[in-house]
């Protein structure tokens, strides 16, 4: 019998089947009091520092004049309070933030291997990013004031040139709302919307992987040029005099071509190229180890004692017998990979399954702890 989730607050108490069935990728969904009395998470000053990072990802969206403008993080200097209709976009909050990373994880209804971020966006009365569209679903959380907001279905995506945002040139709104603390408002790929912030506000986005197919096709290639196997040299012993020396012949483009159609993939080497690309941190993620870690044999006593738990920045993924991490990827044997699936899982594991690891998972364990990528609890 298939299991049927229970109904989700988040979702306005629907289950996830049924969200999933009707709405996902289909068509928008609000959702009144999501999260009942929510709070901002960060106040608008530590969300300002956040942005100040090099290792945050962050952009300063302004209209004065008329005229879209972007700055890309570090941001040094936001605008002066006097003037409005700016907007900061933080992404990747949940990396940076213990709160912010449990508000994300509530919605692993979804798998990790599309769950992408949380950001927060930040404005002033009248400020947004002007009305567009985005190329993955998107949870739209109101955390803190109100926005605004104007969405449609519409066909005709055309943008307005020359801008830095992609900004609709033809925008029609079909329903429009105004979100309080703790509502939200779901919207598909593709969906125009425009929010604007009514006083100062505060939306969290969470959103979604979405990769074209041409960059997995050109990651995937790359990815394969390393295991690629072509032996031997180009040559023509047969070679006959020329009469067109600038023609490339027939006989070198059949033989070249012959020997490339020897290149063959198989489904696990799609696997591998996956669930590393998958679990590959961004440009901008750096870890830090403990500044004294312990030694492998204090190591191992703490993990059992207290736990591991994964740390907010690690992405850990499986499929059959394989595990991934970080861009990284090992095959396990039926017993480790009992622990390493709850481990990407629950994010954690106690000092019960530690006892149960092979003594090879625990080096490792120990390794990713000395590397930031685990955390004693």
């Amino acid at each position: 019998m298939k299991k049927i989730t229970p109904p989700l607050p988040l979702l306005g108490g629907i289950s996830a089947e049924q969200f999933l069935n009707e709405y996902w990728h289909k068509k928008p969904l609000l959702i009144r009091q999501a999260i009942p009395d929510f709070k901002p998470l960060l106040s608008k000053d530590e969300l300002f520092a956040l942005s100040g990072r090099d290792d945050v990802e962050s952009r300063l969206i302004s209209f004065f004049n008329k005229h879209w403008e972007m700055k890309n993080g570090p941001q040094q200097h936001l605008p002066v309070k006097q003037k409005q209709d700016w907007t900061l976009l933080v992404q990747g909050v949940n990396l940076h933030d213990d709160a912010a990373n449990a508000l994300l994880r509530q919605f692993r209804f979804i798998p990790d291997s599309r769950l992408d971020d949380l950001m927060i966006s930040y404005a002033e009365d009248g400020g947004g990013v002007g009305p567009h569209f985005d190329s993955y679903d998107v949870f739209l959380l109101q955390a803190h004031g109100q926005r605004k907001w104007r969405i449609g279905a519409q066909k005709d995506l055309t943008l307005v040139e020359g801008m830095p945002l992609k900004i609709l040139s033809k925008f029609k709104a079909e329903q429009e709302f105004i979100l309080e603390p703790g509502d939200m408002l779901y919207l598909p790929p593709k969906y125009a919307h425009d929010g604007v912030a009514v006083g100062e506000c505060m939306t969290y986005s969470i959103g979604f992987r979405a990769p074209s197919y041409q960059e997995l096709g050109e990651s995937f290639l790359h990815f394969m040029s390393e295991s690629i196997d072509l032996p031997g040299r180009y040559a023509d012993p047969e070679l006959k005099p020329s009469t067109k020396p600038a023609e490339i012949s027939n006989e070198m483009v059949d033989d070249i071509s012959a020997e490339i159609a020897k290149i063959r993939f198989t489904d696990d080497d799609i696997l591998i190229f996956l669930g590393e690309h998958l679990t590959e941190p961004k440009p901008n993620v750096f870890f830090s180890g403990p500044e004294k870690p312990l030694a492998p044999k204090r190591f191992h006593q703490a993990a059992i004692k207290n736990g591991l738990k994964l740390s907010n920045k690690s992405q850990m993924l499986y499929k059959g017998k394989h595990v991934f991490i970080n861009g990284e990827s090992f095959a396990v044997n039926r017993e480790d990979k009992i622990s390493l699936n709850k481990l990407a899982n629950e994010r954690r594991l106690d000092g019960a399954d530690l006892a149960a690891v092979s003594a090879d998972v625990l080096e490792a364990f120990c390794l990713w702890y000395e590397d930031g990528w685990l955390e004693i609890c």
